[in-house]
């Protein structure tokens, strides 16, 4: 089997439309959207992209869909305490749309060609929210693939792309396609099977970002200023491994 492996898409559907026709060309066996699918600037369009793709896809949980769902539940049940961004995501998304994020899996294992067993998740194994990276220390790494068999980790969640081999596992992540840290603009993404190739496809950042500041979504600026400059690998790895998880 050969997979296209699509992290943290973050509602970004221009980079996702052209991950998409790209990947098209390459046809893949299963696509395996690795969570954060539609927290971002164009949910409604992102949905529209991954609908006719479901009977090829696996939708895994990311903490932006988790919050999205619980979100959602809390406005509908009368909740005003949310924040005017959290509000303007879930007033963007149907019920319809909350119970199809709902649905996605935790993690999910396939035989990849060349690979073997692989496990697909968002964080790592126990936890959406632990950002594994290509500096994770072994001690760690010890804890959180215990109890793996699989050879082959894949996650996402830190918008880092990299490949390492540790502990007897081959550990990798396919990187952003909505909001990359890589120090340089781009779609990122993965074709897996029967090795590891890494991705980056181009797409109108400008047209995208003047597109998403027309949105009046909350905070908006900011997302849109990583997009036209995104941060270094080096910056959002010492980012990532400072969050100590704690499970």
């Amino acid at each position: 089997m050969r997979v296209a492996a699509l992290a943290d898409v973050h509602g970004n559907a221009p980079a996702l439309a052209a991950v998409l026709a790209e990947a098209s060309y390459e046809e893949p066996d299963r696509f395996v959207f690795l969570g954060d699918l539609t927290w971002g600037s164009f949910p409604a369009e992102t949905l529209e992209l991954v609908r006719p793709l479901a009977g090829r896809s696996l939708f895994l949980r990311g903490n932006a869909d988790r919050n999205l769902v619980a979100f959602w539940d809390r406005i509908d049940e009368g909740d005003e305490s949310v924040t005017e961004r959290e509000r303007w995501m879930v007033e963007r998304h149907t019920r319809e749309d909350r119970d199809f994020l709902a649905a996605f899996q935790d993690s999910v294992s396939l035989e990849v060609e060349g690979l073997g067993p692989t496990r697909f998740c968002h964080g790592s194994p126990r936890s959406v929210d632990e950002l594994v990276t290509e500096e994770t220390p072994e001690s760690r790494l010890a804890q959180l693939l215990d109890g793996m068999g699989e050879g082959t980790l894949v996650t996402g969640h830190s918008h880092v792309s990299y490949e390492r081999h540790a502990l007897g596992k081959r550990l990798l992540n396919p990187g952003s396609i909505g909001r990359p840290y890589e120090g340089r603009r781009g779609a990122y993404w993965a074709l897996l099977g029967p090795g590891v190739d890494f991705r980056r496809t181009e797409y109108d950042v400008d047209a995208t970002v003047e597109r998403m500041l027309r949105t009046g979504a909350p905070a908006e600026q900011e997302v849109a200023q990583i997009l036209l400059e995104p941060p270094s690998r080096a910056e959002a790895v010492a980012h990532a491994e400072s969050r100590v998880f704690s499970a």
